[in-house]
């Protein structure tokens, strides 16, 4: 649902066909569409948590786990589920929602549905600084110390952060375009790959085994203290993402039509830059480099929508439920327990060479 504001010359002209609810200066286009994609996706989102928490190797059925989250089931249930279970679960559903939302937020913003943070070196960098913690330790003089000392997710996170500094600054040529941003992105992408590369071809054997799984993603063995700073990542930011929504309406008309409906192009743009990567940090430093969930789940929210741009509360639940089930596959499906950023890999592959084919075809036309 788009919010729009009241004008200063009168009231907001009607959208035909969509009733629009309005409170104060604020209104919103009532879309049937939209509210139903909402539901559907948050009842499967809830559907998928439950049957993750009851699979494993002491399966708990769907009645039992939902006794258990309403205050029953005896003792060992209670432990399996509220202390191991739950909380690696809710791991994944407010990472793949943290990564969806950025993924929005950075397709909107450069108009290119390429323009994921996996994609643009924001994941990278937050894996490069991890990766350079693990294998490094305290090493590498008082940066290496300090990064070491801050922990692993801090150190991940002041990595993504860091990346996100630099593509934005060389991005920028009198203001920031989505084309320049995307190649600056892949350029950076590129080279702290190979820095990653690099690391673990120097490190000793049990360090390359910790940092390779660090970078294919995982959810295993997550617990409460994961939980924490991701869900406060998706509290603070993802309701300043949907006031900024406006602004991405009025962007994917370009530059000149936002600066003409009275939009500070620059200065809407920068801070919805700050909230997507500021949630693709979080996520990054809490499970890992969870690849292709920012790149996929908006497209899927957008189709199933109908909207012009990646919608933002319906990509975070699609999402959400798109990592927990990849959860599900990958910890159940096959003999032996696998990383989660490998099946989500394994479904986005796919669909990134279909949209270099889909692109290709549109600049030939």
């Amino acid at each position: 649902m788009a919010v729009v504001t009241k004008g200063p010359a009168g009231p907001p002209a009607k959208v035909p066909g969509r009733p629009a609810l309005r409170r104060g200066r604020f209104s919103v286009v009532w879309r049937p569409r939209t509210v139903l994609v909402l539901a559907v996706t948050a009842l499967v989102l809830l559907l998928a948590l439950v049957v993750n928490i009851g699979r494993g190797d002491f399966p708990i059925s769907i009645g039992e786990v939902v006794a258990v989250l309403l205050g029953g089931g005896d003792r060992g249930q209670r432990f399996i589920v509220l202390d191991l279970r739950l909380p690696q679960s809710l791991t994944g559903a407010l990472v793949g929602g943290a990564l969806a939302v950025s993924g929005a937020i950075t397709q909107a913003v450069a108009r290119n549905p390429l323009a994921s943070p996996d994609i643009i070196g924001i994941t990278m960098g937050a894996s490069a600084t991890a990766v350079f913690v693990i294998v490094l330790g305290g090493g590498f003089g008082v940066v290496g110390g300090a990064l070491a000392a801050a922990g692993l997710p801090i150190a991940a996170l002041i990595g993504g952060l860091l990346t996100a500094a630099v593509i934005y600054g060389l991005s920028w040529r009198r203001g920031i375009q989505g084309f320049r941003l995307v190649l600056v992105g892949i350029g950076i992408n590129a080279m702290l790959l190979a820095l990653v590369q690099w690391l673990l071809v120097v490190a000793e054997i049990y360090e390359a085994a910790r940092a390779t799984v660090w970078l294919t993603g995982s959810l295993n063995a997550r617990g409460w203290e994961h939980v924490v700073p991701v869900g406060l990542a998706l509290v603070v930011l993802v309701p300043a993402a949907l006031v900024l929504a406006h602004a991405l309406g009025a962007l994917q008309f370009g530059d000149d039509t936002a600066r003409g409906l009275g939009l500070r192009v620059d200065r809407a743009r920068t801070w919805l830059l700050v909230v997507a990567v500021g949630l693709a940090a979080v996520a990054t430093a809490s499970a890992g480099p969870i690849a292709f969930v920012a790149l996929v789940a908006p497209q899927i929210a957008q189709r199933l929508v109908g909207a012009a741009r990646p919608p933002i509360a319906a990509s975070m639940l699609v999402g959400a439920a798109l990592t927990v089930l990849s959860d599900v596959i990958a910890r159940t499906a096959l003999p032996s327990p696998l990383p989660v950023g490998i099946v989500t890999a394994v479904v986005g592959a796919p669909y990134l060479l279909y949209l270099l084919a889909r692109h290709g075809r549109e600049a030939r036309t």
